[in-house]
C-alpha cells in the first residue's frame, strides 16, 4: 500500500471523530464519512508503517444507515461529521463512543446508558459562531474545514435556526455597502473578525469582534438587524492580536441591554453576551433535571464553574444550600441577580478559579457534595486532588468531551494515578465508584456529545 493507491475497502467500525475504520494489507485506514458496512473505492492519501488515511471516491455499496446531508457544504465543513448517518445511528455511536473512551483511556470497562435523543435533529443550537475572512481574495463568512482556519463560505448553517441565513446575508450585505474587509490571519489585515450570535428565548445578543474601535457605517448594521430580529443587543469586541482567541474581553455593549431574561426549570434567570449556556435548550433541560435528581434535600452542594448560575439555583431550590463557583464576573454577576430574583436565600455565589475557591469551601462545608461541569479540557489536576483528599461522598460531572471525562474519572477512581508528570494506569482501591454513565446529544450531526457521570465514595 502505498500513497495514490487506488482499493476496494470494507468499512468494519468507526472512529473517535465519526470516521470509517477498513483494514488493507494489515494496516488500520482511517477514511472519513464511510459507514460501517459499506464498501467503496478508497484512494490512499497518507500511509505511515501500519496506519493510513485515505478518501471514499466512490460508495459501491452503500450502509442502511447512510442519509443525504442536508447542508451543501457538509463535506468541506469541519462543523458537522455525521449528517450522512441516520439518526438513531448517531445516538448508538455516541453511546459507545463514551464506553469506548472510558475502557481505552483509563481501563475502565463501564455500561452507558442510551444516548438520550434531542427532540431537534437540526435547527437546534442557540449560539451562532462565524468567522469572517478572506477567501482567494473576497470577503468570506462560513465556518473553519476540520482542523484549519481556512474558511469554508456558507449561506446558511442547518444546525443553527432559520434566522442564520439573513444574518449572513445582512453581514455580506453591511460589509459591500461600507466597504469593510474580513480578517486575514496572514497579513493582519482586515477590520472584521467574527460575529457570534447568542438566542435567549426569541431575543438575541450579538457580538461583533473587529480590530477597529470605530466601525465605518454601523448604523447600516443595525438597519438591517432591525428586519431580521424584533428585539437584540449589539456590542463589539475589539482585538488587535495575531492569535485566534475569539473573546479575549468581555465586549462593549453599543445598543438594547446588557442581558435578557428567560425561565427554565421554575427557575428565572438571565444571559449576557458572555455568559455559558449550553447551545440546545431542549437537551439542556433534560441533562439538568436529571443531575438534579441526583442530589437530595439534606444535601449541600458545590456547583463547580457554574457559568449563569441557572444550574446552581436549580439545586439550591431543592437541597438545602447551593453553592455556585465561577471565574467569569459576568457570569456570576448573573447568578447574582438571579439569586435575588428567585429568592433563593441559600444559594451563595463565589467569583473565582475553583482550584482557590473549592478547598476553603470544603473546609467551611466538610459533608458537601460535588458537582463540576468544567470547560472542554476537563478539571485541573490541583482540583483533583483536593476532591481525593477531601473525601466527598458523591460527586456528578457533566462534560462536553469523553476523553477528558475518562482521563479524570480514571483519577478519582483510582484507575489512572500520577507517575511524574505523566498518567499512568494503576490498580489501587477503588476510592469512587460509578453510578451512572447518561450521554446526552446536545449536538446532533456532530461528533460530539455532553455525559452525565454520577461518581459514589468507596474509602469513607
Amino acid at each position: 500500500m502505498k500513497k495514490n493507491d487506488v482499493m476496494e475497502l470494507v468499512c468494519v467500525s468507526l472512529g473517535t471523530n465519526g470516521e470509517g475504520i477498513c483494514r488493507a494489507d494489515g494496516a488500520t485506514v482511517f477514511v472519513p464519512y464511510l459507514l460501517p458496512g459499506e464498501k467503496a473505492s478508497v484512494r490512499i492519501l497518507k500511509e505511515k508503517g501500519n496506519v493510513a488515511y485515505g478518501k471514499a471516491e466512490e460508495i459501491l455499496v452503500p450502509a442502511e444507515d447512510r442519509v443525504r446531508p442536508q447542508c451543501p457544504v457538509f463535506y468541506r465543513c469541519g462543523g458537522c461529521l455525521l449528517q450522512h448517518m441516520r439518526y438513531r445511528s448517531q445516538l448508538r455511536f455516541k453511546t459507545e463512543l463514551v464506553q469506548n473512551a472510558f475502557r481505552k483511556i483509563a481501563d475502565i470497562d463501564v455500561k452507558a446508558e442510551p444516548c438520550e435523543r434531542s427532540e431537534k435533529e437540526y435547527g437546534y443550537r442557540n449560539k451562532l459562531q462565524l468567522p469572517i475572512g478572506v477567501v482567494k481574495g473576497e470577503n468570506a463568512v462560513g465556518f473553519y474545514a476540520e482542523r484549519t482556519h481556512r474558511i469554508v463560505k456558507t449561506d446558511a448553517c442547518p444546525i443553527h435556526p432559520a434566522w442564520s441565513k439573513p444574518l449572513i446575508a445582512a453581514l455580506y450585505r453591511f460589509m459591500e455597502k461600507c466597504g469593510l474587509d474580513g480578517y486575514d490571519e496572514e497579513t493582519g489585515k482586515g477590520q472584521l473578525r467574527h460575529i457570534i450570535v447568542r438566542e435567549i428565548k426569541n431575543r438575541y445578543l450579538i457580538t461583533l469582534v473587529s480590530t477597529v474601535e470605530e466601525i465605518k457605517g454601523i448604523d447600516y448594521f443595525y438597519y438591517l438587524l432591525d428586519d431580521i430580529f424584533h428585539e437584540y443587543s449589539f456590542f463589539l469586541s475589539v482585538d488587535t492580536s495575531r492569535d485566534n482567541v475569539v473573546l479575549k474581553e468581555p465586549p462593549k455593549l453599543l445598543k438594547g441591554r446588557p442581558y435578557y431574561e428567560a425561565t427554565e426549570g421554575g427557575i428565572l434567570f438571565e444571559a449576557g453576551a458572555s455568559t455559558f449556556l449550553q447551545v440546545n435548550e431542549g437537551v439542556r433541560s433534560k441533562l439538568y433535571e436529571r443531575a438534579v435528581s441526583l442530589f437530595s434535600e439534606e444535601d449541600t452542594v458545590i456547583d463547580c464553574y457554574a457559568g449563569g448560575g441557572l444550574l446552581t439555583a436549580m439545586l439550591a431550590k431543592k437541597c438545602r444550600k447551593a453553592y455556585g463557583v465561577e471565574v467569569v464576573p459576568e457570569a456570576s454577576a448573573c447568578a447574582e441577580r438571579l439569586k435575588e430574583k428567585n429568592g433563593l436565600g441559600n444559594m451563595i455565589n463565589l467569583c473565582g478559579k475553583v482550584e482557590e475557591e473549592l478547598p476553603r469551601l470544603l473546609e467551611r462545608e466538610k459533608d458537601a457534595v460535588l458537582l463540576f461541569d468544567p470547560p472542554r479540557a476537563g478539571i485541573e489536576r490541583s482540583v483533583l486532588k483536593t476532591v481525593l483528599s477531601c473525601g466527598a461522598r458523591k460527586i456528578v460531572y457533566i462534560s462536553c468531551d469523553p476523553a477528558t471525562l475518562a482521563r479524570d474519572v480514571g483519577i478519582l477512581t483510582g484507575k489512572l494515578a500520577e507517575s511524574g508528570k505523566e498518567l499512568v494506569k494503576a490498580d489501587g482501591p477503588a476510592k469512587y465508584e460509578i453510578a451512572l454513565v447518561q450521554p446526552f446529544d446536545m449536538f446532533p450531526q456532530t461528533r460530539h456529545t455532553e455525559t452525565l457521570v454520577e461518581l459514589i465514595r468507596q474509602d469513607r
